[in-house]
């Protein structure tokens, strides 16, 4: 996989608006469910391309610091050969003398070369550097995404699973004929007040016959009395 199709998919990911997905799918928790499988997949791919690319990233820093410590031991040697060259020569040995001067031509050739190779790599570890980082910044953001989704689906699956309590509630008090409870303790109230009333008229038929009663024993012995005296009378 190359590194600019990498960075495509990972920029397209992280753009990706969830809302707006939501809002035209048909099953969002089915939606969310596949969006996260799709996610966890394409950061374990994406992991993978950045490994990579971070690996051949060091291998060439590592090319570089070897390129900059090869021109570094050759600078070395070409100094140590020319010293040698001019005490050689400052004693006479000038044919030994050319020959360290002219080993110290060929450490100088290599120093140089090792130079270039290293100026050479600069540029594209600058560019390789710079394509970590964002791939690195871009899966920061696709594991932004993802827990934002698992959020979400949670939260989704949280809401569904109280509205279908509520419905099943509701279709279940829709099934019953539920009776107004305050009518019916009117229904009964009233039932006892009529028994009550119904009690109170006993009771004053009860008073009245007992009334008469004592009344009718009030006249006999009023004429009880009458009759003693008339007797008393003829007697007399």
């Amino acid at each position: 996989m190359s590194k600019q199709t990498v960075l495509g998919r990972v920029a397209q990911l992280a753009k990706a608006n969830i809302n707006a997905l939501l809002d035209q799918a048909e099953d969002p928790q089915k939606m969310l469910d596949q969006l996260i499988r799709d996610y966890s997949n394409n950061i374990a791919e994406a992991e993978e391309a950045v490994a990579a690319t971070i690996g051949n990233l060091r291998l060439m820093e590592q090319d570089h610091q070897e390129d900059l410590d090869a021109a570094k031991e050759w600078g070395e040697k070409a100094l140590a050969a020319s010293r040698k060259g001019d005490e050689l020569r400052a004693g006479g040995r000038t044919e030994e003398a050319d020959r360290f001067d002219n080993l110290a031509k060929v450490a100088l050739g290599r120093q140089l070369q090792s130079e270039k190779e290293a100026r050479t790599a600069e540029p594209t570890i600058a560019a390789q550097t710079e394509v970590v980082g964002k791939l690195r910044s871009g899966l920061d953001q696709m594991k932004a995404k993802l827990s934002e989704l698992q959020a979400k689906r949670d939260e989704l699956v949280a809401r569904a699973k109280s509205a279908q309590a509520q419905n099943r509630m509701m279709d279940a008090v829709k099934s019953i004929d539920v009776l107004d409870p305050t009518s019916e303790l009117s229904r009964f109230e009233d039932k006892v007040r009529r028994e009550e009333a119904k009690a109170l008229g006993k009771q004053e038929l009860a008073a009245s016959s007992l009334d008469a009663q004592f009344e009718q024993l009030d006249a006999l012995g009023d004429q009880a009395e009458v009759e003693a005296r008339l007797a008393r009378l003829k007697a007399a």
